[in-house]
């Protein structure tokens, strides 16, 4: 007989790769794990699992069966939740690095108004971040859009804010004008080979500057520490709560009107009700700040 147990059992299977594993997040022996996968592909008259190597790997008919499978757990989790249910509970958030400050003081907030949710936050690039909320790793991300992006089925995209690109420079610049900030300055550029990069880049050619590259990193908080020591200038997404324009030590100069805008936002499993209502919950509070 195929049962919801079943069903949750297989989802860690093809989410691990692995009996043992499935079998240590599920509390259960590999024993009945491996009993209960026997059952559900007698259930459904199908092999699953392809199970000659050390890792279980899903059949063509496994890994057509799994979106199916999530579908029906979304929507049982739907059925049986009520509103404390959705806000309760281990949910696994991550954001790329620029993003965590401002979140984490948001999930701060959201654990004071609903203790029973146990929240993790972890940080990766963009690419990474969509990889895992595809895999069930993490449960809901915020990442930077880009142009061309295109998500998986079954992922939802939420925006949350936009924020412009400007030049960042020390409070001893006092030249206005962009490009002769740059002829005069170090370029500390941030890594083109990431979102936010690609951005900064596209933001420059949009301006049509051209820059004197310095340094190139893959941190805003270092970057902008180095300028508020006067090594060079920069240009970088103006950050939410970042509160730069009160640094005595930093001044913000405008690149363009109007300006470029880095667009990040929030993805999650489409068939996940409670994700979806923390995401609506993270949503609305940094829209109030």
């Amino acid at each position: 007989m195929l049962t919801l147990r079943m069903l949750k059992t297989f989802r860690l299977v093809a989410q691990t790769g692995s009996f043992a594993a499935a079998a240590e997040r599920a509390a259960l022996t590999q024993a009945a794990v491996s009993l209960q996968m026997r059952g559900l592909e007698d259930a459904v008259g199908q092999r699953l699992f392809d199970r000659r190597g050390r890792q279980i790997t899903l059949t063509r008919q496994g890994r057509e069966l799994f979106p199916r499978v999530e579908q029906i757990l979304a929507l049982t989790a739907e059925l049986t939740a009520t509103p404390m249910d959705a806000m309760q509970g281990p949910v696994t958030i991550g954001a790329v690095v620029s993003v965590i400050g401002a979140l984490s003081l948001v999930v701060a907030e959201l654990k004071t108004a609903h203790p029973r949710l146990d929240v993790r936050l972890t940080s990766a690039r963009s690419d990474e971040l969509t990889g895992l909320v595809e895999q069930g790793e993490v449960d809901i991300a915020a990442v930077v859009a880009r142009a061309d992006d295109a998500r998986a089925d079954g992922l939802v995209w939420t925006p949350l804010y936009t924020e412009p690109m400007v030049m960042v420079v020390n409070c001893e610049v006092t030249e206005a004008d962009p490009q002769r900030v740059l002829d005069a300055h170090p370029f500390l550029r941030f890594d083109r080979r990431v979102r936010t990069g690609m951005v900064v880049e596209q933001a420059l050619r949009a301006a049509k500057l051209s820059v004197n590259e310095y340094l190139a990193l893959n941190s805003i908080e270092t970057i902008v520490a180095l300028v508020r020591k006067n090594v060079g200038v920069s240009v970088l997404p103006l950050l939410h709560r970042g509160d730069w324009q009160s640094d005595p030590l930093l001044r913000i100069v405008p690149i363009a009107k109007p300006p470029l805008l880095r667009v990040v936002g929030m993805i999650h499993r489409e068939h996940d009700a409670r994700t979806r209502n923390i995401t609506a919950a993270i949503a609305a509070m940094l829209h109030d700040v």
